[in-house]
């Protein structure tokens, strides 16, 4: 993947329908993660009708980072032994390791899932998704081909498959990791929690507002992790739009007081 999304920035692939579908994918793929499987889904820490729910997992699972139980599952897990030796992504074992070296290795916590994400595994549509999460690329594959062609634009429709598809799931991929690595590492603690969690701007700024990981820290089930005036939150303005729109209820929220 990271070698086709290499050849998606060559000159014979660029123009700018392509880097819209990137655009436009990219604030689907990570919204998903980020509202969907982590604060809706992973951590329970709002409401919604089930079509939104489904929806917005959907959107999460084109991220291509395992189906959503297992993903669910290992967050979970993640919370509960954070940065001790069975945290599978432990930040003590250094930036490179929780960035992305661990998912080389033997993950004990796999084991787990049924402890971890049992409420995923009885329902029959998570179940499929967790199974088949990688054909959800094949239609989108064939639509943005058709596009790109009927459409003519520079680099044709391989040249859009490549922007939206492998270009946009590795940039998605490290921004993730990063929220795994760079954020137990750089930035500030609001929260003297038992952990090496931070809190890194430019990581929240990259993940739609994941990189206040200190405040979520403290706080897991809080639907808003930007907790100070100037932790600016993109998923946490999306929920209170949902609230707007009478689509989410039972939000939770924590509070920052000095």
């Amino acid at each position: 993947m990271h070698v086709l999304a290499t050849v998606a920035l060559l000159p014979r692939f660029w123009s700018w329908q392509g880097l819209i579908a990137f655009a436009v994918l990219y604030w689907v793929t990570v919204l998903g993660v980020t509202l969907g499987l982590h604060r809706l889904v992973a951590h329970r820490s709002l409401v919604v009708p089930v079509w939104v729910e489904r929806l917005l997992v959907l959107m999460g699972t084109l991220a291509c980072q395992s189906g959503p139980i297992e993903w669910v599952g290992l967050h979970r897990h993640h919370h509960r032994f954070s940065d001790q030796p069975s945290d599978h992504h432990d930040a003590g074992r250094g930036l490179w390791w929780s960035h992305s070296e661990w998912m080389l290795h033997d993950i004990p916590a796999l084991k787990e899932l049924d402890r971890y994400a049992g409420d995923l595994l009885a329902d029959p549509f998570y179940c499929w998704l967790d199974r088949w999460f990688l054909l959800l690329q094949i239609p989108l594959g064939l639509g943005l081909y058709w596009l790109g062609e009927a459409t003519q634009v520079h680099g044709g429709g391989l040249g859009l498959v490549l922007w939206a598809i492998p270009l946009r799931l590795v940039v998605v991929y490290h921004v993730t990791w990063l929220v795994n690595s760079a954020t137990h590492a750089f930035g500030y603690r609001n929260f003297d929690c038992p952990d090496l969690s931070r809190n890194c701007w430019w990581v929240a700024i990259l993940s739609f507002g994941e990189g206040w990981h200190n405040n979520h820290h403290a706080y897991p089930a809080s639907a808003r992790h930007g907790l100070r005036w100037f932790e600016f939150d993109l998923t946490w303005q999306h929920i209170r739009l949902l609230r707007r729109l009478g689509l989410t209820r039972r939000v939770r929220q924590a509070r920052y007081s000095p």
